[in-house]
């Protein structure tokens, strides 16, 4: 099947394409790397009235740094990242998660604010931007601000993205040089998305531990025992088997099988004695 027709615009700055955006309201959809929302569109899944194109717009493709984080802008690609064409912030993380994501020809065009908008539950980066406690900057047209990762999808494929709001780019905080992460994706075969997916980071020094799983039948979801026993440095292997369990205890929102609670323990304990051994 072919897209249903549609008007196509590439805006010439990111306030224009706000602009675009708000006057359009649900006629109207963003588009960067595309690599979703053209399958929908084939499918008739999606059926657009005009494309927003942002992918070339300069100021979405840069990237700056102080001494405390990277910005990363919303159009900087997977393949980037995995390549270290930008800056790391999390010390092989980011491109060790980049490197297992889709296939290269999908890294070479999707985008780290793609993933984030679309908020597929089995996709990388809410996961792994969450358990580094990076932040969105949302523009929209009235004004900008900022949206923690950990909050920023609501549903599964929902965000708290406005009306006529564009993700601008991506703020992660630097790991110290002796941070330790983990990061576990179960999948049937590579590229495919995660059928369990746990990601945690301990930096001692700023004092930021936190386990999330993604692949959670919806946002990521933070463990907060894991986390506090990783925090406290246990080491006990059961012990950490047993905080994880209370977390899956407690997540009856997401309402998983034997199977999914098997598989995400699995990930969870995996991925928190990487960060231990």
């Amino acid at each position: 099947m072919k897209a249903p027709a549609f008007e196509y615009v590439r805006p010439q700055s990111l306030a224009e394409a706000v602009a675009l955006l708000a006057q359009s309201s649900d006629e109207a959809r963003v588009i960067a790397g595309g690599q979703t929302l053209l399958a929908m569109m084939n499918l008739r899944i999606a059926a657009p009235a005009l494309l927003i194109d942002i992918a070339r717009l300069p100021e979405l493709a840069a990237t700056t740094e102080d001494d405390d984080n990277v910005i990363l802008g919303a159009c900087i690609t997977h393949a980037m990242i995995e390549d270290g064409q930008v800056p790391d912030p999390s010390r092989g993380l980011m491109p060790h998660a980049a490197a297992g994501l889709a296939y290269r020809a999908i890294r070479n065009r999707g985008t780290i604010a793609g993933s984030l908008a679309l908020a597929d539950p089995a996709a990388e980066w809410p996961a792994v931007l969450t358990a580094l406690g990076a932040a969105t900057s949302v523009c929209g047209p009235q004004s900008r601000r900022s949206l923690d990762c950990g909050q920023f999808a609501t549903g599964i494929f929902e965000t708290r993205l406005g009306e006529g709001e564009i993700i601008e780019s991506v703020r992660i905080p630097k790991l110290s040089a002796d941070a330790r992460w983990g990061y576990i994706k179960l999948t049937r075969k590579s590229g495919e998305f995660a059928n369990a997916l746990a990601v945690a980071v301990a930096d001692y020094r700023r004092g930021h531990v936190r386990v999330v799983l993604g692949a959670a039948n919806g946002p990521p979801l933070i463990l907060a025992e894991a986390t506090r026993a990783l925090a406290e440095t246990e080491r006990d292997p059961e012990a950490l088997h047993a905080a994880a369990a209370a977390d899956l205890d407690n997540a009856t929102d997401r309402h998983f099988d034997d199977f999914q609670r098997n598989l995400h323990m699995i990930a969870a304990v995996r991925a928190m004695q990487q960060v231990i051994a």
